[in-house]
């Protein structure tokens, strides 16, 4: 009997001791959101993974929809940063055509950035606002230049080569592909028999056109026969449908989002802006918690109620409670995690972005609000990362700087061809008007807390931006989400898992141990 209660114990309580906690929950010593980023420490994208989850479905049925404020919605989780080298109007009218949406940055006149939003408003999808023009002085060696540099060789003829004049003409791959003599005035090839469509003609009009003619160019004209657009053949066939498009559903017109300071004089900058048909406006500083923003919120909101307002940057739950009851419709998250930023390393102030992200957007859920993440972002799995903690969209400058469509001109540099990368609060950007996101005062020392730097040529946003929307479907489905609001249902419920890494996990989990490598073939 004694042998028996012994043995008995014995079993017992090797039962407790070896017994697994987590066995029932199958969580294998992992985490969820809120024990990592709860315990005192700031976290960046690279310090965790995501665990796998069931998949049931196929990467194809993954949706990415999501909110950007209360009452806006992007089919792709997408924005670009309103910086003078990233964001203008060929980069918005991209990001709207393919789902997301661009913020025209407020380094310009208050004339300029109105007419970068109403290049995007005028956008109609095949139309192209901006041709190319030539006059008929111009040779055909001129044809051979253009198509060198811009991968087309058919362009209207103005009679002073520029757009908005009278229309004399068209030359096609046809007219110069047979002659020798590249020195021939286009003035002698150029075809003079025109078909032309009517400004105000819709898409589906000047595709009948096209076809009924069978010609490569359809030039656009008004009642004194000036040129104000042109249709391709070619890009009506390559960029015909694009589903995803962020319009306007009555107007179907794109949307387009542009950035305000916080100063007096940038209340005529809103008013504009929005007599010019702007969507969201931002208001752009670097520390959002304060009055200046907090007045300028409270501006739009009482003259301009009809429009959604995004404010930031924020960190904490505190500095957002602070704009959310000041009546914000969105909220932008970072401080200092931008590949060109310097903010911390130069003020000591901001926060590791995982950690902000999580938190504020644990705050603003309860109110209902979106968030952008906003910084640190340098590929794919870091989109799917932000997006893991909370973040409803995500806001990228690096990612898009560097691409056909943003501001500024290719240049080669040590043999590679680049474009300039600049901070907001670079001395070179702040010598313009961004000083005033960083609230710089006039005629004081400026503090930099960007730079200036460059970044490898990445082609063309409508080749880049399907890569990120499939490889964002491939990770939703490995987790085994769906949807973006499952996604967060399922991470404050506890269901996403988290792992914390090791500077040795991290190097593990990336390309390790070879000579040299490509991506592809």
């Amino acid at each position: 009997m004694k042998y028996f209660i012994y043995v008995f114990y014995i079993s017992f309580f090797s039962t407790i001791i070896c017994s697994d906690p987590y066995e029932d929950h199958l969580f294998d010593g992992t985490y969820n959101a809120q024990t990592i980023f709860f315990d005192g420490k700031g976290y960046t994208y690279d310090d965790f993974v995501i665990l796998p989850g069931y998949i049931d479905f196929s990467a194809h049925g993954v949706q990415l929809t999501s909110r950007l404020t209360r009452n806006i919605t992007l089919n792709t989780p997408f924005v670009t940063s309103p910086m003078d080298t990233v964001t203008e109007a060929d980069m918005a009218i991209a990001m709207a055509l393919m789902g997301g949406i661009g913020i025209i940055h407020n380094n310009l006149s208050i004339e300029d950035q109105v007419e970068q939003v109403e290049m995007v408003k005028r956008f109609r999808n095949g139309f192209i606002l901006e041709p190319m023009v030539m006059s008929p002085d111009n040779i055909i060696k001129d044809i051979d230049t253009m198509k060198k540099e811009y991968g087309f060789s058919g362009v209207p003829i103005t009679a002073d080569g520029l757009l908005g004049s009278k229309l004399v003409g068209t030359v096609t791959k046809t007219d110069v592909d047979l002659e020798t003599d590249r020195s021939i005035p286009l003035s002698e090839i150029m075809n003079t028999k025109l078909v032309t469509a009517r400004d105000g003609c819709s898409l589906k009009e000047a595709y009948s056109i096209l076809k009924k003619n069978k010609c490569s160019l359809l030039p656009i004209v008004n009642d004194k026969y000036e040129l104000v657009a042109l249709i391709a053949r070619k890009d009506l066939t390559t960029n015909k449908n694009f589903p995803l498009a962020t319009k306007n559903q009555i107007t179907e017109q794109l949307l387009v989002g542009a950035a305000v300071g916080t100063r007096e004089r940038d209340k005529d900058r809103v008013d504009a802006l929005v007599n010019a048909g702007v969507d969201v406006i931002v208001i752009d500083t670097a520390q959002g918690n304060s009055i200046y923003e907090i007045e300028m919120l409270r501006y739009i909101k009482k003259y301009h109620p009809e429009i959604d307002v995004i404010a930031g940057n924020v960190v904490t739950a505190a500095q957002a409670k602070q704009l959310i009851d000041n009546g914000a419709d969105g909220l932008r998250i970072g401080m200092g995690a931008g590949s060109i930023c310097i903010t911390q390393e130069v003020m000591a102030v901001g926060r590791s972005q995982a950690t902000a992200v999580y938190q504020v957007a644990r705050l603003a859920k309860k109110y209902d609000i979106p968030v952008i993440a906003d910084g640190g972002i340098r590929n794919s799995g870091h989109i799917m990362k932000a997006l893991s903690l909370g973040a409803d969209t995500v806001m990228m400058g690096s990612m898009f700087a560097g691409t056909e469509e943003s501001p500024g001109i290719y240049f080669l540099q040590d043999g590679i061809r680049v474009k300039k990368y600049r901070g907001m609060g670079s001395l070179e950007a702040m010598s313009k008007n961004s000083g005033d996101r960083y609230l710089a005062e006039d005629g004081a020392i400026k503090v930099p807390q960007g730079v200036v730097g460059t970044v490898v040529d990445k082609g063309s946003v409508y080749k880049f931006v399907p890569f990120l929307v499939k490889s964002l479907q491939y990770a939703m489905q490995d987790i085994g989400m769906n949807t973006i609001p499952n996604l967060h249902t399922a991470m404050y419920d506890g269901d996403v898992r988290f792992e914390l890494r090791s500077h040795a996990a991290q190097k593990e989990g990336s390309v390790h141990s070879l000579h040299s490598h490509i991506i592809g073939s």
